[in-house]
């Protein structure tokens, strides 16, 4: 059984164009007042929610029914592609991935609607441990409830 793999999910989105990569790159702190299943985002180090690799953020959400905590780095953003890279580490995580990584992206598809793009990228820390999918439940009601809330902005 393979330790590491990739799990990828779209989600088409109402919103406009760029207003969901805007919110992943400029006002991910929000989202514990927009998703039901994220309960507390704090700056754990650093002095900007959005630096790359300067800020560290601790937080703690429901996976698999679960309240579970970890910590998060920004890796990279591109404006240009609306990509944005996470790494989870520490709390819950450490206790099951060696290594858990997040890209988001907004696709803007040739048929004119738009679909938020999540890949996460694994390596478990043995073959006891279940792929991520409870993450992949958690980004497909999470990017529903964000749309939702953009819509209504």
């Amino acid at each position: 059984m393979a330790l590491s793999g990739k799990l990828s999910t779209e989600i088409v989105i109402h919103a406009p164009a760029g207003k969901f990569f805007n919110l992943v790159s400029k006002s991910l702190h929000q989202t514990q007042n927009i998703c039901e299943r994220v309960h507390h985002t704090k700056l754990h180090q650093g002095e900007d929610w959005h630096s790359i690799g300067g800020s560290v953020k601790h937080w703690s959400y429901v996976v698999d029914g679960k309240v579970t905590t970890c910590k998060e780095t920004i890796e990279s953003i591109d404006e240009k592609n609306k990509t944005i890279k996470f790494n989870f580490f520490d709390g819950d995580i450490s206790q099951q991935y060696k290594v858990l990584k997040l890209t988001i992206q907004e696709i803007d598809n040739s048929n004119g609607s738009v679909s938020a793009k999540w890949t996460l990228e694994y390596e478990k820390i043995n073959d006891n441990v279940e792929a991520p999918y409870g993450y992949m439940e958690l980004y497909d009601k999470s990017t529903k409830e964000m749309d939702t809330h953009l819509l209504k902005a």
